[in-house]
């Protein structure tokens, strides 16, 4: 069976948590390719809401195996913290949780170095939760893949040396800070290392095989479209690839073998942090918007940038991640307000574009264009709303999920074709 990828459309926080848990039962795998504990996913059952930073949010299913790829890194203290609340839920994590031995580590030289620049201003408003050092230790041939923790340990120890050594350098020279007390890192990381070695694997493998049997996998992905390190508003970015194209390699997928993309988008637009935002709101309206929707970050707590829809990012984001599907949350957010503004094209100069060259648009000059559309007012039928019509006529894809609400069930699923 081919593999299904869900991504968010926009610039994150739209909402996946929810979807990747509603729609799981219908898979045998569910599995995180890209991102860290900069990613927040909230799952709310029953009454009581559970945020996750690195465990899929498929992990409330039991039933169905979970993994975390080998694009993904790792910060050893949440990954324990969460999964030990998980199972103090009565959840079971053993035999159907994995992580690859191929994903960096977090460690506590990538989070002072993430809080130094970001408070030194020089930062582009990120989590501080060290995953842009880590990535780039990653690609510097200087990380620290969970495999070290399992090496002989003359190995292993002259390895953690070279890490050591390349980062005590880079917080003395950009900050003038001494170096962490590297026995307590390495006791930290043994430790970890017990913890972890039950759920130690070949993730890419395990999910191989079971595609080749026929399984079902679910690919998650964190943050939004708009965010990839290549194709987002560089340098407002993440550190990750967080298109649909990102899970081929942060979990070894051959691309033919995705054959479904669901993309995961707001009703309206948010933004966490710095960067361009062409449909943000400035005045009363855009608190309405944040207290309604509860836009505050599940990773920081830092309010949210709210705006209206943006149909050409929208458009540029569907193409680019080829979405075969769309998942519309936080309807209800606009429910009552009657009628609101949706950017239908940017103008720059003399230019309209309602399919914009992203990467050749300045974004800081562009203004937008709006029309105005009527929400909801019966949330019972609002997967049959002009809202939801016009947004398919315009994004030229089919709203296969409307979400009314944070409750697992306010959920309206549509039928397919």
């Amino acid at each position: 069976m081919p593999y299904t990828v869900i991504i968010g459309l926009q610039w994150g926080d739209e909402g996946k948590g929810k979807i990747v848990d509603a729609i799981t039962p219908a898979f045998d795998w569910v599995v995180r390719f890209q991102g860290g504990a900069n990613a927040g996913h909230t799952v709310l059952v029953n009454g009581k809401k559970h945020i996750f930073h690195l465990l899929p949010s498929g992990i409330l299913r039991e039933g169905v195996r979970c993994g975390i790829g080998a694009g993904v890194v790792v910060d050893p203290q949440v990954l324990q913290d969460e999964a030990r609340a998980v199972e103090a839920e009565g959840i079971s994590l053993r035999g159907r949780f994995f992580v690859d031995a191929r994903a960096h580590l977090v460690l506590p030289h990538h989070r002072y170095e993430d809080h130094f620049e970001e408070e030194k201003g020089r930062g582009v408003g990120s989590t501080r939760r060290g995953i842009g050092p880590a990535y780039r230790d990653r690609s510097a041939r200087m990380g620290i893949p969970l495999r070290t923790l399992f090496e002989r340990p003359e190995k292993r120890d002259r390895l953690l040396e070279r890490f050591f050594e390349w980062n005590e350098a880079i917080l003395a020279a950009r900050y003038g800070k001494p170096p962490i007390p590297r026995e307590k890192v390495v006791e930290d990381l043994l430790r970890f290392r017990d913890w972890v070695a039950p759920y130690v694997a070949d993730v890419a493998f395990l999910t191989q095989k079971a595609h080749e049997e026929g399984g079902q996998i679910l690919l998650e992905g964190a943050q939004g479209a708009g965010l990839d390190l290549a194709f987002g508003t560089y340098p407002y970015v993440t550190s990750s690839h967080t298109i649909a194209g990102g899970a081929t390699v942060g979990l070894g997928v051959a691309p033919r073998a995705i054959t479904r993309v669901i993309g995961v988008m707001k009703a309206y637009t948010t933004r966490v942090g710095k960067g361009p935002f062409p449909t943000e709101v400035r005045d009363e309206r855009a608190g309405l918007l944040r207290e309604r929707g509860g836009e505050y970050g599940s990773t920081t707590g830092r309010p949210r940038r709210c705006g209206w829809l943006d149909l050409p990012m929208l458009r540029y984001m569907v193409r680019l991640n080829g979405a075969t599907e769309i998942a519309l949350t936080k309807l209800d957010v606009l429910a009552g307000m009657g009628e609101v503004p949706v950017g239908v094209a940017w103008k720059v100069g003399q230019e309209r574009y309602e399919w914009p060259p992203l990467g050749m648009i300045p974004l800081e000059e562009v203004t937008v264009e709006y029309e105005t559309w009527p929400v909801p007012e019966d949330l019972d039928r609002a997967d049959r709303s002009p809202y939801v019509l016009r947004l398919e006529e315009a994004l030229g894809v089919p709203v296969r999920w409307v979400s009314v609400g944070q409750a697992r069930e306010a959920l309206l699923e549509r039928a397919r074709g």
